[in-house]
């Protein structure tokens, strides 16, 4: 660390004080704090849009030691809105890379925080459940910190994704492709999109909004339903179209908020989770085939196990080994899967890639 020494002030919802160096951009920012175990792909952590509004704690002691890379990226820009960490790197390895981790933060305007005890403060998440937090390296006054925080809105009925979504419909793969699909954006990763044109899949990516007659005039084999940040249930007209497309009888997929909103289509509730799963070291089992993966995930919120479990039209195909939760449903009366967690993994390991797999089978078969 060769950046000049500051102080900066980490304030938790409730009331909570953690004193640690300024890191990034000298400023202030608020948001949810979550936190995420994976030891690797930080820079793609910070670009997923799945991540919009939150301030992320990175488990892991040595943060930014490999540098930034151009490639390694989910989107056009970093999505989280401030970063805490134990080491905090500006030095780093990686001869590919183009710069540091500090270099990147400031030109991003992204607030850090290092210094931090962060198994601990992992641990307070754990036991007393998500929450909104402040960091700043400009105020020194508590009373003050309490002030600014109590402005930042909760997650529980905000609706992200709108903001995170294309403005502009675009197009992906080869156009002579034998399979079409049309993609909902609702915070949408660039490897999820990478995965359908590897498949030889010609992709239209389509704003959050778009009706479904929009989505009928590319004529498409299948539909996706992205990621995205924010509660699923703030988003009515998302579930409406979801509704629409489930109608038409064709093949959909969805990952994650698209797993939630898929679950809502079919009046299966969802829920604000204690401190939600992002990692990438989740063990999963597939019901179906009765094996085991270990997943990617990136989730505040899940699907309600009892509404599931009860709807007649409805399977669970995968849950979680740690906490039991949902992690993947199909219909019964429709070609239509989701899963909760992100096969296309980056960062994280190749366990689930045969989703998308199913996904082609599933078209080809229609």
């Amino acid at each position: 660390m060769s950046h000049t020494i500051q102080p900066a002030i980490l304030l938790l919802e409730d009331g909570n004080i953690f004193y640690g160096q300024a890191f990034g951009k000298i400023g202030t920012t608020t948001g949810e704090i979550c936190f995420n175990t994976g030891m690797t792909g930080y820079q793609e952590v910070f670009t997923d849009p799945s991540y919009t509004g939150q301030i992320i704690i990175m488990n892991n002691v040595h943060i930014g030691n490999y540098g930034i890379k151009e490639s390694d990226v989910e989107s056009e820009t970093i999505k989280i809105r401030g970063l805490i960490g134990r080491n905090l790197e500006e030095q780093y390895s990686r001869k590919l890379a183009k710069g540091s981790l500090q270099e990147y933060l400031i030109e991003n305007n992204i607030v850090a925080i290092e210094g931090i005890d962060t198994r601990a403060l992992v641990t307070h998440i754990r036991t007393k459940g998500a929450m909104n937090c402040i960091i700043s390296s400009e105020i020194v006054e508590v009373e003050k910190l309490q002030q600014e925080l109590a402005k930042c809105p909760n997650m529980d009925g905000l609706d992200l994704a709108s903001e995170v979504s294309t403005k502009e419909e675009y197009l992906l793969g080869d156009e002579t492709a034998k399979l079409k699909v049309a993609v909902l954006d609702f915070g949408v990763k660039k490897n999820i999109l990478n995965c359908l044109v590897e498949r030889g899949i010609y992709v239209k990516v389509h704003p959050a909004n778009t009706p479904l007659s929009r989505l009928k005039e590319f004529n498409p084999d299948g539909y996706f339903i992205s990621n995205g940040p924010g509660d699923p249930a703030a988003l009515p007209y998302a579930i409406e179209t979801i509704k629409g497309i489930l109608e038409e009888n064709k093949p959909l997929f969805g990952i994650c908020l698209g797993h939630q909103l898929l679950a809502l289509a079919n009046d299966i509730p969802t829920f604000k989770m204690h401190h939600g799963h992002r990692g990438l070291n989740h063990p999963v089992k597939n019901i179906i085939s009765g094996k085991s993966e270990i997943t990617t995930q990136n989730h505040g919120f899940g699907v309600d196990p009892e509404a599931v479990r009860n709807h007649p039209n409805v399977e669970v195909t995968h849950v979680n080994l740690n906490d039991e939760s949902i992690e993947g449903i199909r219909l019964k009366n429709r070609p239509a899967f989701s899963v909760q967690y992100h096969p296309e993994a980056t960062p994280g390991p190749h366990d689930s890639r045969y989703l998308f797999d199913n996904f082609v089978a599933l078209m080809h078969k229609n």
